[in-house]
């Protein structure tokens, strides 16, 4: 398949190859021969991939004789039995106490930093408070709070404790972070009652009320901002500033937080991740995929309700210095990110195909900052087009590597993404991550390259999930990855795996395009007709018919001052037989008033196509960025067919 090489040149010293030279002496080969290489080695040789990260990064000394993976199953794969730790004891084992940790920063603040003596004093007094009010190993904290260095603090103390974690932004309602923690059962709830965006103030003081009222099980609430607005509540001053106490060490396999599920597709499902495996799989992305050392300065604009978060945590576990922002990219002007990027000397900016979208349709042009320092711009939450891409480099320069990286919260990490000793091709991802054994299925089953199939993962990785939590006998956790093809993971997503060992995303399986017979993503859709200077965003679905027929719809917003007239519709076919498909060319382009999302940024498309069929979207509304907008859609039905 086609594909434009950027202008990006591999590098030949980075982590990533101190790595395979000491794997190299560990197993008697030589796999300093390139990223395929060592990747291959990777997969095959699952034990001593894994040992051998374990022992690059100096954990705690492992059981002797005892495999890496003593059990190879999906699910139900035991890594490293005997073997203890602690995620919060990994990220503060051999800091410098003065250099920075944590930068926050909000829309109307000075960025306030954090040093790694600060932080490990916060922490270990933040959790010595927690252990007073009765949180124990396996207990639950919650949290409601803004991307910011107290999220981070009461993560690193409930995880120090052997208690687990689980979050969410005040982007999220009360009630959609009472549909995600009324599941734990918690013991302590932090929280914040507002936060700002847009240059807005968002308050959340009665959505904590009606969270702490849905939550009985709960022995305490804490508040980082306002305690006076919370009836009973305990300031954050009053559980930072005491004694402190160290982490414990606990089971690899002991949980360390519960991510959910975005609730598209029903009530969100609450995913259990291990200190063991998260430890392992965010020191090797961080290290090998991006490159972060100590000092570097990452900046992932994020929040708290989103799996990224968590990857911008994991940074700190190599010295990184992790950047929370909270507030919009565009606050007061669309290269506010940017701006901030350059402000504060960022090396690693993380951001969506959106935003970078927005930036190029405001003809925003980034040489107007002093970005020298940014060494690596990550793309992640949806499809990256070739040509989005290519504005990118333009922009940036062949300095900056361009990285496209896909993975989710089912995992919190990719299953394919870049290195720095990559290639890169603008549209593709790279290559596997190390240790991902990706495959792309077709309809039997059979392994399929430069054609689309089902991305699946065919060996274990230790960041899988331990279970969901609340599904007995893994019956809920069987059905999403391994229902379709039996001890193979299926992701849900048409993925391209080329025979240079390059990865295309081409969007989710379930809201494939299936216009006679030829399947496509509609990733596909997108790139050519969001291009267009007329369009905001665009969304397309194909609806089966009772009566066998399909219908196809395209909804576009289009950006202020256009209208949805004849020369606008006949570019958008234009651009769909041009730059995807003329058989995929839509039945109707309809105007809409907007696109709803999760609240991670996903576009709803399987929710919108059940709306079309006169179902239920089985959707938690509080998941959603515009709710009201699924009200609109519920009003479209597919045209009447003569006959």
């Amino acid at each position: 398949m086609g594909a434009w090489m950027t202008g990006w040149v591999p590098v030949e010293e980075a982590q990533i190859t101190d790595f395979a030279r000491y794997a190299s002496s560990r197993v008697g080969r030589d796999l300093t021969g390139g990223y395929r290489t060592l990747w291959e080695w990777s997969v095959q040789d699952l034990d001593g991939f894994w040992s051998a990260v374990w022992d690059y990064f100096g954990l705690p000394a492992r059981r002797e004789g005892r495999p890496a993976l003593a059990t190879e199953a999906m699910p139900g794969s035991v890594w490293f039995p005997g073997s203890t730790l602690n995620y919060a004891a990994e990220v503060f084992r051999g800091r410098d106490d003065a250099a920075t940790a944590v930068i926050s920063v909000t829309e109307d603040g000075a960025p306030a930093e954090l040093s790694w003596g600060e932080l490990r004093r916060q922490v270990g007094s933040v959790a010595a408070s927690l252990a007073a009010l009765g949180v124990s190993s396996g207990d639950r904290v919650v949290g409601y709070l803004p991307n910011s260095a107290e999220a981070i603090v009461a993560f690193l103390a409930t995880a120090s404790l052997g208690a687990i974690w689980a979050g969410c932004g005040l982007d999220y309602v009360g009630s959609a972070a009472q549909a995600r923690f009324a599941q734990l059962s918690p013991v302590v709830l932090i929280t914040a009652t507002r936060s700002r965006h847009g240059g807005r103030v968002i308050e959340r003081s009665a959505d904590v009320a009606a969270l702490r009222a849905g939550l009985s099980t709960l022995a305490a609430t804490v508040v980082v901002d306002d305690p006076d607005s919370v009836p009973g509540a305990i300031p954050w001053s009053s559980i930072t500033g005491g004694d402190s106490l160290p982490p414990v060490s606990v089971p690899f396999d002991h949980p360390l937080w519960i991510l959910f599920s975005s609730g598209t597709t029903g009530r969100p499902k609450g995913i259990v991740h291990g200190h063991g495996g998260v430890v392992l799989e965010q020191l090797k992305h961080s290290a090998f995929h991006q490159d972060l050392r100590a000092g570097d300065r990452i900046l992932w604009y994020t929040t708290p309700s989103w799996m990224l978060w968590n990857s911008l945590v994991g940074a700190l576990l190599v010295g990184a210095t992790a950047v929370c922002y909270d507030g919009s990219p565009a606050f007061g002007r669309p290269d506010a990110l940017w701006e901030l990027a350059a402000r504060l000397r960022v090396n690693t900016l993380g951001t969506s195909p959106g935003y970078l979208a927005s930036c190029r349709k405001a003809d925003v042009r980034l040489s107007d900052h002093d970005l020298s320092a940014l060494v690596r711009l990550g793309v992640t939450g949806s499809t990256f087009p070739a040509d989005l891409h290519l504005w990118a480099e333009h922009e940036l320069g062949p300095r900056v590597q361009v990285v496209s990286s896909s993975g989710g919260t089912d995992v919190v990490t990719a299953f394919a993404s870049a290195a720095p000793t990559t290639p890169v091709w603008a549209g593709e991802l790279s290559a596997p991550c190390l240790g991902v054994a990706l495959d792309s299925l077709g309809p039997n089953g059979e392994s399929v390259r430069d054609t689309v199939g089902e991305l699946v993962v065919r060996r274990p990785m230790p960041s899988m999930p331990l279970r969901f939590w609340n599904d007995p006998d893994d019956v809920r956790y069987r059905a999403a990855y391994f229902d379709t093809f039996p001890d193979v993971w299926r992701h849900g997503d048409w993925t391209t795996i080329t025979d240079r060992g390059s990865v295309v995303i081409h969007g989710r399986s379930d809201a494939t395009l299936n216009r006679h017979g030829v399947r496509m993503g509609s990733s596909d859709i997108y790139g050519p007709v969001e291009e267009l200077p007329e369009i905001a965003e665009a969304l397309v679905v194909g609806v089966e018919q009772g009566d066998g027929g399909y219908w196809m719809p395209l909804f576009v917003t289009l950006i202020e001052g256009e209208s949805l007239d004849d020369p606008v519709r006949q570019r958008i076919l234009a651009a769909i037989r041009q730059g995807a498909s003329a058989r995929h060319v839509p039945d109707e382009i309809i105007a809409a008033p907007g696109i709803p999302h999760t609240r991670t940024g996903k576009k709803l498309e399987v929710p919108v196509k059940r709306l079309l069929r006169g179902e239920d979207p089985e959707v938690d509304p509080g998941s959603v960025d515009q709710p009201a907008l699924l009200d609109w859609y519920r009003q479209i039905r597919p045209p009447m067919r003569e006959g």
